[in-house]
């Protein structure tokens, strides 16, 4: 098969179009032919290599999936070949407590397709049968492979974590990146006021279109003082945080007595600094979040099928050009999700 693989960590220039040994599923797997692979910057993250983290190599990326069923064992009943379906990125051993009461995400085993394991810059990749999910009707495979992880890792924030209430006031930090396009949808599903932070006039527009009340470009304004003039001084009751460094300290002295921030990334830094008298003196609370259990994704799935959440798709590569596309995500010139189609 054809893939985008890195033999070694670096910049753009490791990415290597080049075939590659087709992907062998064992019992407890499936083969599905890719059609479509939305970036993450999961992807450049592993690329680039993290400390104290072995990923396989040579490595395929690509966490965000959607294909035709090429191979399953004759022992599946759900789904057969040539079956449209998108792929849950996440994968547990499936045994243990975490995993069985729903919370996957908290497996000591979890890995995430194209972070741990190869995933889906390829024609083919080989998943366990578990997440396989039946593409929503009607969704082209673009469009059905721009949502998967944002989209739970938005709602496993939001709903679950903040649990975010109508009437209250959530602040999304780059609204115009994967995670916040779908961060403003979910807030606004909720019944939320959101204020979203932009870096341009042109995406500023785009977030409103999505549904944003309040929208602040980063680059030409104080977000902190911008919180303040539009909260009357109250401050917002959730943050949704994902920068890190470059916009910690504001994010938390953006927030209400009572707040909560809840964190899923950090792409400009993990080392922040917080005083500490505001967590305790506003009572606030903090929430790491990781992904989200399965049982999440296919709550999301079924409020795309309602048309209650809509996809948000920047711009389409061949998988040839894997590299740059992962050069418009690095470069943050981007609206919405970056998809690669095989």
């Amino acid at each position: 098969m054809k893939a985008v693989r890195f033999h070694r960590h670096g910049g753009t220039e490791v990415l290597q179009y080049e075939d590659a040994p087709d992907p062998q599923p064992d019992a407890d797997e499936a083969l599905v032919r890719v059609k479509a692979c939305a970036l993450n910057h999961l992807d450049l993250w592993g690329r680039n290599g993290l400390p104290n983290v072995a990923i396989p190599l040579p490595h395929i990326s690509g966490s965000d999936i959607a294909g035709v069923i090429g191979w399953v064992p004759p022992e599946e009943k759900e789904f057969k070949v040539g079956d449209e379906v998108i792929v849950n990125p996440g994968v547990g051993c499936g045994r243990c407590d975490r995993c069985l009461a729903g919370r996957d995400n908290q497996c000591r085993h979890y890995t995430i397709v194209g972070y741990g394991v190869d995933g889906g810059y390829a024609e083919l990749v080989k998943v366990p049968r578990q997440n396989l999910i039946a593409k929503p009707r009607g969704m082209g495979f673009v469009e059905a492979a721009s949502f998967p992880l944002v989209f739970l890792t938005a709602y496993h924030m939001l709903v679950t974590k903040a649990a975010v209430t109508a009437g209250e006031t959530v602040l999304v930090l780059a609204g115009s990146s994967g995670v916040g396009t779908a961060a403003i949808q979910v807030a606004k599903l909720q019944g939320a006021e959101v204020i979203a932070t932009v870096g341009s006039e042109e995406k500023a527009g785009k977030a409103k279109e999505l549904g944003a009340d309040h929208v602040v470009d980063h680059y030409r304004a104080d977000v902190l003082e911008e919180v303040k003039r539009i909260t009357g001084r109250r401050g917002v009751d959730v943050v949704f945080e994902h920068v890190g460094k470059a916009t910690w300290g504001s994010s938390v002295k953006s927030l209400a007595k009572g707040g909560r921030l809840v964190l899923c990334g950090a792409t400009t830094g993990a080392e922040v600094i917080t005083d500490l008298r505001y967590v305790y003196n506003r009572e606030l609370t903090v929430y790491g979040s990781f992904m989200a259990g399965k049982g999440e994704l296919l709550r999301v799935v079924s409020l795309f099928k309602a048309q209650r959440l809509r996809t948000v798709v920047d711009s389409v590569f061949p998988l040839e050009n894997a590299a740059d596309a992962q050069k418009r995500l690095e470069l943050s010139q981007h609206f919405g999700k970056i998809v690669l189609t095989v």
